[in-house]
């Protein structure tokens, strides 16, 4: 599974206020309704109907709507009614859905606003349904529990990685780098030597900067972290210059593109990105990532650990990130079933034969064991990652706090006045950490 290429920054924004401005109608109704929140009728023997909302491309599509077909085999009496669409739509929609009472019974949440709609009352407190999530990653499980209860249980798993193009590398007479040593500066380093050696528009690395993927591991390397467990930021001004000073250096080298043509490159499909074109040897990534810019590469590409400060593997500081939650409508007029739904998706092999690693790898340990041999050639060299890297793991990070869906296009638009030369690394530390503390504090 591929994640949705990002919107334009002009779109983030709009979008972003509208899912908060009607999150916040939501919470309205929700308050004034919550005595009949979460009822569930006598059933008469009668056929159930749940609507099943998730984001995606066709594959997906294809992929979710046999595994209701294999739930509905086993439960007649329940139907599934599909609703999806990419990921963009997805957003507004389900905002719309919840201001107005009538959001889908099973949802496929995101990290970045499970916090948003846990807090509002707006999803189901898992745990209180039959659901096993005895064979889950703990990480995995804690990262769908708040105070709010487990609102979401993970669909998939992943982590922060660079991904490298053998091609450009061999073309270029430079080596690949040793993962389990290398340092911030070999990075530095072998990005301005593939530069240096390749066509005219061919650089060594892809820029960091859009997401928070690479900040995030560069502030856990450096003893900070991107939120709290108090919902604040979890870095000053200081730390986030620091992280565009070297992105900097990265480009007066010459490792990675020009400031246009890094506007040009967030504009781009994943299948058009770099790494994916051969105009890239590095690429800063997600490890469920690799399967979709391989087929567009028309090759292998090599999953590493990114650099650290001091060489060692263990001192990497990569966690294991939520894909993608099952969550559910605390409107749901049927929990039981939905609950049972979930359930089936989260530990039943069926189930997980047809998902595989659509959404990441899987959380479940069971699943995974039972399903690795039918994994593509692509999934497989992601399973082995997330497995070879378990015992370096740092701890697990907080989970986003109220408004942190904005915080990703914040992070790429000052990168853009850095590169720009339009601000300082310092003077857009402090715009940006203003800008961020007002959004997760409103």
């Amino acid at each position: 599974m591929h994640r949705e290429a990002e919107p334009p920054p002009a779109v983030a924004r709009r979008r972003f206020r509208k899912v908060r401005a009607v999150a916040a109608a939501a919470a309205v109704v929700i308050a004034l309704s919550a005595c009949g929140a979460g009822t569930d009728p006598k059933s008469d023997g009668g056929p159930v109907e749940l609507r099943f909302a998730w984001w995606g491309g066709d594959k997906r599509a294809q992929l979710t709507q046999a595994v209701i077909a294999a739930f509905e085999a086993e439960n007649p009496n329940i139907k599934i009614k599909p609703e999806f669409g990419d990921s963009g739509p997805y957003w507004d929609r389900l905002a719309t859905q919840v201001a107005a009472n009538d959001a889908p019974d099973i949802i496929q949440m995101d990290e970045k606003y499970i916090t948003e709609y846990s807090s509002r009352g707006a999803l189901l407190d898992l745990s209180k349904y039959d659901i096993d999530t005895s064979k889950f990653d703990e990480a995995a499980l804690k990262s769908g529990t708040s105070e709010d209860g487990l609102t979401g249980l993970a669909a998939g798993i992943n982590a922060p990685v660079m991904l490298a193009n053998p091609e450009v590398f061999k073309a270029a007479g430079v080596e690949l780098p040793d993962d389990s040593t290398w340092t911030w500066e070999d990075f530095a380093r072998i990005a301005a030597e593939i530069t240096a050696k390749s066509p005219k528009g061919t650089y060594g690395s892809a820029a960091y900067g859009g997401d928070e993927a690479s900040l995030g591991v560069w502030l856990r390397q450096n003893g900070k972290s991107l939120y709290t467990p108090e919902h604040k930021l979890g870095f000053e001004p200081g730390d986030i210059a620091q992280w565009w000073a070297f992105l900097k250096q990265l480009r007066e080298k010459e490792a990675v593109p020009t400031a246009s043509e890094v506007v040009e490159a967030e504009a781009a499909t994943l299948d058009q990105s770099g790494v994916a074109t051969g105009t890239n040897g590095f690429a800063f990534r997600w490890s469920n990532q690799l399967p979709a810019l391989e087929k567009a590469a028309g090759g292998d590409l090599a999953i590493l650990r990114f650099p650290s400060k001091t060489g060692e593997a263990a001192d990497t500081q990569l966690w294991y990130k939520t894909s993608q939650f099952w969550s559910a409508s605390s409107r749901t007029k049927h929990p039981q079933e939905t609950a049972r739904f979930i359930n089936f998706l989260a530990n039943d092999v069926k189930a997980g034969e047809i998902l595989l690693a659509d959404r990441g790898v899987n959380p479940n340990s069971d699943l995974r064991a039972a399903t690795e041999s039918k994994l593509t050639s692509a999934d497989s060299k992601v399973v082995k990652f997330i497995d070879q890297i378990k015992d370096e793991l740092g701890a697990a990070p907080a989970p986003p706090p109220k408004g942190a869906g904005i915080i990703q296009e914040i992070i790429r638009r000052y990168t853009v006045e850095v590169l720009f030369n339009r601000l300082s690394p310092d003077e857009a530390g402090t715009k940006a950490v203003d800008e961020m503390k007002a959004a997760i504090s409103s």
